[in-house]
Parts: C-alpha cells; sequence; structure tokens
C-alpha cells in the first residue's frame, strides 16, 4: 500500500449535514475549515491537524434535492477518543455555507480499530489452517526462490554513507534513484542492477556527486511524498527524468512488468514538475543534465543502463535567466565580480548554489550591511525546511522547523530577525508582527501588504 500521511486511523466521524441552497463540495470544506479556524485555539486547529496527520482528508458525500444540499462527511482522527469528540462537535457549530443555512449533526463516532480486529482474527483462521495442510513447497517455487536470493545477495553499499545500491553503478552512465532499500531490492530482482537508495526524504551528499558525472533518473512512488522527493532532489541535484509508479503504489511492491512500463513512460524533470503543477519559477530552479539520453523505444523493453550505449554527449545548457534578473554590461555596476547592491567585490554566487541556480531576487539597492549578512544565512538553511531566529546583533538565538515557525514565534524572546527557507506567509507576518520581530528574510513573499516589519525576498 501507499504511505499514509495520518499515522493510524483510530476513530471515523460521520456528520450529517442540510444546507437549504444549492452548494459545492469545496464550498463545504471551505465553510468547516473557515468557521472552525481560531475556535479551539491554534493546537485543535484543522488545517494544523491536517499538517501533523492526526486528521486525515475529509470526505464530502452530498447531493441536491428541491434547491436544498444534503449529503454526509466522513472525517478520519487518530487522536484519542476525547480530542475526536471536541473536534466533532467544533464542526456541528457551523451554521453557514456561503449565503446558504447550514445543520450540520454527528451521526457516530465509529471505532475503526474494532473492524481492524475482526479482520485479523479472520486472517488469523486462515493462517492457521494452512499451516496445518503442511503443504511442501513446490520444485518450481524453489528454483524462483534461489534465483531471487541470488540477485538479492548483490546488494552493495555505495561510497562514504555506505548508500543501499546495485553492483553496476559505478560502470553506468545512467544511475536510477529510489527511495529505499526494499526499492533496490525490488529492482534487482528484475535484473535491473545500476539503482541506489537515497534513504528517505535526506538527500545525501554522494547522491549530489553521482550527479555531476552521471545522467540520474529519479524513480519515485506513486504518491504525494514521491512528487515532494522530485521536487527536492530536482532543486538539489542535477537529475534529467522522473518515472513514477501506479498511482498509490510503492516501487518496493511493483512487479517487473509495472517497473517496465514505468521506467518506458519517464518524463524530463521539467516536463514532469509542470504535469504535477510546480510553479514555472520553481521548475527553473534546477540545474540541468549535462547529457540527455534518448528515451525508450516503444514496444521494446530494456533496462536504463543500456542507454549508455547511445547516449549522444550534449553540451550543458545554459541557465534559464529568472525573473527580474538582467545581464549587466560589461564594465558597468553590477557587472561579474561587482554586486549592485553591496557595491564591492563578492562571491559571484553567495548562497553556494550549484550551476545554474541564480538568486530570484536579490535585495533591493537601498539595502543596509545589516540585509547584505543575510545572504550566507539564507544559504545556510537552503534546501533543510529551517528557519533561524536571531537576535538584535545578529546572534542565533535558535532553529526551528519551517512549519513550527508560528508556534515557536509565540513563546520566543528578544527575536529581531528570521532567516527562513521558505515562503513569507501572511500568517508568519502577523505572528512575527505581534512578537515584535523587525525584519524576516524568505525566499518568496505571500499577497499582503507590508506593515512594521520588513521583508526581504532572496
Amino acid at each position: 500500500m501507499a504511505k499514509a500521511y495520518i499515522e493510524a486511523v483510530k476513530y471515523q466521524v460521520k456528520i450529517k449535514f442540510q444546507i437549504k441552497g444549492v452548494v459545492d463540495k469545496p464550498d463545504i470544506v471551505g465553510a468547516i475549515f473557515g468557521q472552525s479556524e481560531g475556535l479551539l485555539g491554534e493546537e485543535m486547529d484543522l488545517r494544523e491537524l491536517q499538517k501533523n496527520g492526526r486528521i486525515g482528508r475529509i470526505e464530502v458525500i452530498s447531493h441536491q434535492e428541491g434547491g436544498n444540499t444534503f449529503g454526509e462527511l466522513h472525517v478520519p482522527s487518530s487522536m484519542d477518543m476525547a480530542e475526536t469528540s471536541v473536534l466533532a462537535a467544533a464542526i456541528e457549530t457551523v451554521d453557514k455555507v456561503g449565503p446558504c443555512e447550514a445543520q450540520f449533526n454527528v451521526e457516530a463516532i465509529e471505532d475503526t480499530r474494532r473492524d481492524k480486529r475482526a479482520e485479523i482474527a479472520k486472517r488469523a483462521k486462515e493462517l492457521l489452517n494452512r499451516l496445518k495442510e503442511k503443504q511442501g513447497p513446490q520444485i518450481d517455487d524453489l528454483a524462483e526462490e534461489v534465483r531471487v536470493e541470488a540477485r538479492v545477495e548483490k546488494i552493495t553499499e555505495y561510497g562514504r554513507e555506505r548508500l543501499p545500491a546495485g553492483p553496476e553503478i559505478d560502470s553506468s552512465e545512467e544511475v536510477i534513484v529510489v527511495e529505499g532499500r526494499a526499492d533496490v531490492v525490488n529492482l534487482l530482482r528484475c535484473g535491473i542492477k545500476n539503482a541506489i537508495a537515497m534513504g528517505g526524504s535526506h538527500i545525501p551528499q554522494e547522491i549530489i556527486r553521482l550527479s555531476q558525472r552521471k545522467t540520474l533518473t529519479l524513480f519515485a512512488d506513486g504518491d504525494r511524498g514521491g512528487e515532494l522527493n522530485a521536487r527536492k532532489l530536482h532543486q538539489i541535484a542535477r537529475i534529467a527524468f522522473v518515472a513514477v509508479a501506479p498511482d498509490g503504489k510503492e516501487v518496493e511492491e511493483l512487479q517487473q512488468k509495472e517497473i517496465v512500463q514505468a521506467l518506458h513512460r519517464r518524463k524530463p524533470v521539467a516536463e514532469f514538475l509542470e504535469h504535477i503543477g510546480v510553479s514555472a519559477r520553481e521548475t527553473r530552479q534546477g540545474v540541468r543534465p549535462a547529457r540527455v539520453p534518448p528515451s525508450f523505444p516503444r514496444g521494446e523493453a530494456r533496462s536504463p543502463r543500456e542507454f549508455e550505449s547511445e547516449a549522444p554527449p550534449m553540451p550543458m545548457q545554459r541557465p534559464l535567466s529568472t525573473p527580474g534578473m538582467r545581464r549587466p554590461l560589461r564594465g558597468a555596476p553590477g557587472a561579474p565580480g561587482m554586486h549592485h547592491a553591496f557595491g564591492k567585490d563578492v562571491d559571484e554566487n553567495p548562497l553556494g548554489l550549484s550551476s545554474g541556480v541564480q538568486p530570484s531576487r536579490l535585495p533591493p539597492a537601498e539595502t543596509s550591511e545589516e540585509h547584505a549578512k543575510l545572504i550566507p544565512l539564507l544559504g545556510k538553511v537552503k534546501g533543510k525546511l529551517v528557519a533561524l531566529f536571531l537576535d538584535e546583533k545578529g546572534k542565533q538565538l535558535q532553529e526551528v522547523a519551517v512549519r513550527e515557525m508560528v508556534a515557536k514565534l509565540k513563546n520566543a524572546k528578544n527575536v529581531h530577525t528570521i532567516v527562513a527557507d521558505g515562503i513569507i506567509t501572511k500568517r508568519l507576518y502577523d505572528a512575527a508582527e505581534k512578537a515584535n520581530v523587525q525584519l524576516i528574510a524568505g525566499v518568496k513573499k505571500g499577497k499582503f501588504d507590508d506593515g512594521k516589519v520588513k521583508v526581504v525576498v532572496i
């Protein structure tokens, strides 16, 4: 099964609703989130609960009849019984959906573990009956088991970080990057020996080094986590293609036919990012590959490592220019070696970004020396999804995860500056204003008007 973003569904809340008017499902969900916001405090806010994996996706089943809308909500919860009951009662307080009057009533809170216990008992009986039959393995099964074990024994540990990998990483021009060891084992069973595992969502330095000298294809799981891994790897390393497992499946559970089909349908990384709705700006942030081998010919199943004999060398593509950046005239202020904002010699790549990645927007010309010091700090947090809290003298007070910034700001003291590897949202800005923060630096700014807190976008 694919990964679930809710740890374990303990309870299923069923709520019936009646709305005096014709509305759609997004209107109902929006009303629930909007009218419950701030009602029970930040810890019980629906958005925070979903981010933290404490409630799952709210399912809406609705139909219209006689100018009214009727239906039912299903809310999966991993919280305890008391917290789930409080959440259900909060949803009952929603009395309007758009301009229409509405009424929500909790029908039941079901304990899903009861059904699981019944399934476990049924399955245990089946396993017991199978054991009683005491049938030995057939000759064909034994032969297949020996073949599989022989392939699995060839798994190796690659590089200083001892990443699980196939035996042909060094000898292949193209390398397939997967998430974990089980994925590498499954590819070995299918005869693909040039795969290497990242070991989770963290991108090892060994993968980055490999991307500088080989053509990388990311083989991602068919879920939201696979998309996020593709976006992160694209920004940090040099990848050429992305292949995706069928929807809802992981690479480790695919059959040989499904693996071959997924690799046949792989896409260039820019086309894949555009397909999943990533902004053009983020698509241009990554590093373009130096060599792009041809795609699989239709109707002929081959391992991706066979591309190395057909891959003609291609020159390095020039990095795309980013919005707000113009190439300076030779000898003019802002030419290479002279930063147009600071008026002195600086490193041409102050954030330490890979080739082809440029800052999307440098600080304005009136930026002070204090703001100039933020550039290396942004380089420090880049790709880590963390934020730094600094005091008035620039001393680091705390390092927190980006998703916890707003919560941590409530108890933080003497925070003068925030440097974040993320988007400066209205919610973060409001929290910073309440905490008397003077300056926020990030990689992008949301749609809101500045107040007393200065905002710097790098």
